[in-house]
């Protein structure tokens, strides 16, 4: 039985004469060790099987069969058909060495041309983006006139055994914009939150359900929902959700 190898080496390696030696350890055989006899860890003594399948095994039809069949046929010529030179494409097995690093150096060169062209395109797509976050920064300014929580959301907070540092959400519909687009109440709302008018507060716009969800602490939310009716002139009903609770407050 012969063993046909076929060794790729790049013309410009000096050290030929190790390529036999090469050749000959990559088809030796590898190191086996025989297996231990296999000792079931089940009562089992060849009548019955040990294990009994929960359901019956699925029945395959003569037409799926055949549809196999045909595949794995297809697939097998196109095996066939593949070159196992994996060296045609690459430069740098390319037999002439002058023209090897021309064509290396320009094809570094496109790829640098290429790279370059498409970071430049996806800054300005970056540019263009809709900003879909917006953050405030810590401030104590905005905290001075927080009043005390209403008795209705007091007693909410209480049955449901919820701290005040508890993120809530306000759920801006586009529903209730009063003949604004929603695009208008975000840019107003980004102005407002850049101003630290919003204490502890985050927002985001949901456009793909026409929503804005601004985040903020319990003990804030009461000041964050008037807030937020009065600057940026909603005219129906905002609900405050919690993660795990649901809609625990409106106004």
């Amino acid at each position: 039985m012969t063993t046909e190898v076929i060794l790729h080496y790049r013309p410009y390696e000096s050290e030929t004469t190790q390529l036999p030696k090469i050749a000959e350890k990559a088809i030796q055989d590898f190191p086996t060790r025989p297996l231990s006899r296999f000792i079931p860890w089940f009562p089992h003594d060849g009548s019955r099987l040990p294990l009994k399948p929960k359901r019956l095994p699925p029945v395959i039809s003569e037409e799926a069969t055949e549809d196999v069949r045909q595949y794995l046929t297809i697939s097998e010529h196109d095996i066939k058909l593949q070159s196992y030179d994996c060296t045609v494409d690459l430069l740098e097995f390319q037999p002439n060495l002058k023209k090897k690093k021309h064509l290396i150096q320009s094809h570094t060169l496109n790829e640098q041309t290429n790279s370059g062209s498409l970071d430049k395109q996806s800054e300005k797509g970056k540019r263009h983006k809709k900003r879909s976050w917006s953050v405030s920064l810590p401030s104590s300014n905005c905290t001075e006139n927080i009043f005390p929580l209403s008795e209705k959301l007091q007693d909410s907070l209480k049955a449901l055994n919820l701290h005040s540092f508890y993120r809530a959400r306000w759920t801006i519909e586009h529903t209730i914009c009063n003949n604004q687009t929603l695009e208008d109440i975000w840019a107003k709302l980004n102005r407002i939150i850049r101003c630290n008018e919003l204490p502890s507060c985050n927002a985001t716009i949901q456009r793909h359900l026409g929503q804005i969800w601004v985040f903020c602490d319990v003990m804030y939310c009461e000041y964050v929902g008037n807030l937020l009716k009065g600057r940026l002139a909603l005219t129906g009903k905002i609900n405050l959700f919690v993660h795990k609770y649901g809609v625990i407050f409106s106004m």
